[in-house]
C-alpha cells in the first residue's frame, strides 16, 4: 500500500554535535515497559512525485539534520542493561548514530478519506508508520534501542503524511511536540535558528536539576528489572473491526457542560474544559461498552479508573525550564464504582472526582518526590482503566514545515485500547478533538450516546 521511495538515516551535523549521555530518572523509568508513542501527521501538499523527489526530500532531510543537532539524543539510543547487569538504563548519543527515516509513495491509499473525523478502519493507518524502530543491537553487557524512526508518504498530488514512532522511556509528548515543531520551522525558514531560540524550542538538558532525596529512581528501576523490558519495538495492527474516529466538542458546548455541573455544585473548585470533557468521554464510554459485552456480563460495581498526566515541570523545586529534555509527567489516578457512572448523576460525578484529584495533586511535590505515585498504580485494574493521551496544551497543529498548518493529526497508540487522544481542535483555540479506536459496535453506540447528550444541553 505504500511502497519505498528511499530508506536512509540522518544524523546530526558532524561540526554541531557533540556526543552526549543522559542518565534516566524516576519520571522516565515507568516508561520502559510501554510500548513506542506513534503519530502522523498529514499536510495538504498537492504534488507530484518528481517534486516530492527533488525538491520536499533533500528539504526534509537537511532540516532534520538541523534539528538533530540540538536534539541529539534523538538520534542516539536506550542503553539498557542486561537483568544479570549491575548498570543503569541510560540515553546516549554517539558520532555516528542517525535516525532512520523513509520516504514512500502511495496511491491507492485516499488522502481525504484518512484526514476526516468519521469512521476509519484503524489498519488503514499502519502502512504510514512502517517500518517501525530498528531492532535492539547487543553490546557488551546492555542492549541498544533506537529511539525514533520517521516514515514520510506522498499522495501524488493529495498530500503528504509523516509518521512518527519513539520511545517514551526517552522523552515525553512535551518534548516530542517541541522537536516536531522546530523541525518544521528549519525546514520553512531554511535553518534560520533564531527561530528556536524565539519559540523555546532549543532542548534543556541538564538533569542535575531533579532532585532525589528519597532515591526513588534506584527503587524504581529495581522494580523494572522483575519485569522483562521488552526493547523490541513491536506493532500489532488491529482487526478490521476496530475503527477510528475523531469527535469535536465545540468551545459552546464545553462553557454548557460546565454551567451544567456548576448549577448542581456550585462550589466545585476545578471545572475546566479538561475536566468536563474527560468527565463526558468517560462516562459515555462506559455507558457505550454495554452494546459490546451485554448488560448481564458487567458487573456493576466493578471499578473503574482514570488517569490523566500532569507535566511537573512547573510543579517542583526548583522548577525545569518548559524545554527540558525527557519525561517529566505524572499521572493521577481516580476511581468509581461502573455503577457511579453510569447512572443519572455520573458525568457529575465523574467531574468531581476528576477535578478533586488535579487539586490534590498538582501542589503536592511531595507525593511526587515519596514515590507513593508509582505505587498507587500497582494497584489499578489495568484492564478498567481509561487514559488520555496528548493535551490541548500542545499546538501540533501548528507544526508548519512551510506547506501550512496540518490538516489532519491522528495518534495512533490510542488504538492499543483503554485511552483517547485530546488536542486543540485544527480550526478553533476553543474546541477540543477527542480520538477514538474502538469495535465498531461500541463506536456506533458511543457517538449516539455522545451526540445525544450534547444536543440536551
Amino acid at each position: 500500500m505504500a511502497s519505498v521511495i528511499e530508506q536512509c538515516q540522518v544524523a546530526p551535523p558532524p561540526s554541531g554535535a557533540a556526543e552526549l549521555t543522559l542518565r534516566l530518572t524516576y519520571f522516565d523509568h515507568t516508561w520502559l515497559s510501554f510500548g513506542r508513542n506513534r503519530r502522523i501527521l498529514f499536510y495538504n501538499l498537492p504534488i507530484s512525485k518528481p517534486d516530492f523527489v527533488q525538491t520536499i526530500i533533500p528539504s526534509l532531510k537537511h532540516s532534520l539534520s538541523l534539528a538533530l543537532k540540538h536534539y541529539t539524543i534523538l538520534a542516539g539510543n536506550l542503553v539498557c542493561p542486561l537483568i544479570n547487569s549491575s548498570g543503569y538504563p541510560e540515553l546516549r548519543y554517539l558520532t555516528g548514530d542517525s535516525v532512520s527515516v523513509t520516504f514512500s509513495e502511495t496511491i491507492d491509499m485516499n488522502f481525504n478519506y484518512l484526514i476526516g473525523n468519521h469512521p476509519r478502519s484503524a489498519k488503514e493507518f499502519y502502512p504510514l508508520i512502517i517500518p517501525q524502530l530498528a531492532e535492539p543491537k547487543d553490546a557488551p553487557g546492555v542492549q541498544l534501542a533506537p529511539l525514533l524512526a520517521i516514515k514520510v508518504t506522498l499522495f501524488p498530488n493529495f498530500g503528504i503524511s509523516i509518521g512518527f514512532s519513539n520511545h517514551h522511556a526517552a522523552c515525553d509528548g512535551n518534548t516530542i511536540v517541541r522537536f516536531t515543531r522546530a523541525w518544521a520551522l528549519q525546514n520553512k525558514f531554511g535553518g534560520d535558528e533564531q527561530f528556536l531560540e524565539n519559540d523555546q524550542l532549543i532542548p534543556f538538558y541538564d538533569r542535575s536539576i531533579i532532585k532525589d532525596p528519597n532515591e526513588q529512581g534506584m527503587a524504581i528501576w529495581n522494580v523494572m528489572k522483575t519485569f522483562k523490558v521488552e526493547m523490541r519495538d513491536i506493532i500489532v495492527i488491529p482487526n478490521i473491526d476496530k475503527i477510528r474516529c475523531t469527535f469535536i466538542i465545540s468551545h459552546n458546548e464545553i462553557t454548557k457542560l460546565k454551567n451544567l455541573i456548576l448549577s448542581k455544585r456550585p462550589n466545585l473548585a476545578h471545572v475546566t474544559s479538561f475536566t468536563v470533557t474527560c468527565a463526558y468521554v468517560w462516562t459515555c464510554l462506559i455507558k457505550s461498552e454495554a452494546t459490546t459485552i451485554g448488560e448481564k456480563e458487567i458487573d456493576e460495581n466493578a471499578m473503574e479508573y482514570f488517569v490523566c498526566a500532569a507535566d511537573c515541570r512547573a510543579r517542583i523545586n526548583p522548577p525545569l525550564p518548559p524545554s527540558y529534555f525527557g519525561n517529566c509527567i505524572m499521572g493521577y489516578v481516580t476511581q468509581t464504582r461502573r455503577v457511579d457512572l453510569i447512572g443519572e448523576e455520573g458525568f457529575t460525578i465523574a467531574v468531581e472526582l476528576i477535578g478533586e484529584v488535579i487539586q490534590k495533586r498538582m501542589k503536592d511535590e511531595e507525593w511526587i518526590l515519596s514515590g507513593n505515585w508509582f505505587k498507587e498504580f500497582s494497584t489499578i485494574d489495568t484492564k478498567r482503566l481509561f487514559s488520555i493521551t496528548g493535551s490541548p496544551k500542545f499546538d501540533l497543529y501548528s507544526a508548519d514545515f512551510g506547506w501550512g498548518k496540518a490538516e489532519k493529526i491522528e495518534s495512533v497508540s490510542i488504538d492499543n485500547g483503554g485511552s483517547m487522544s485530546l488536542s486543540k481542535s485544527k480550526d478553533s483555540n476553543g474546541d477540543l478533538e477527542v480520538g477514538l479506536s474502538l469495535s465498531k459496535a461500541q463506536m456506533n453506540a458511543f457517538a449516539a450516546i455522545f451526540t445525544h447528550g450534547l444536543s440536551l444541553l
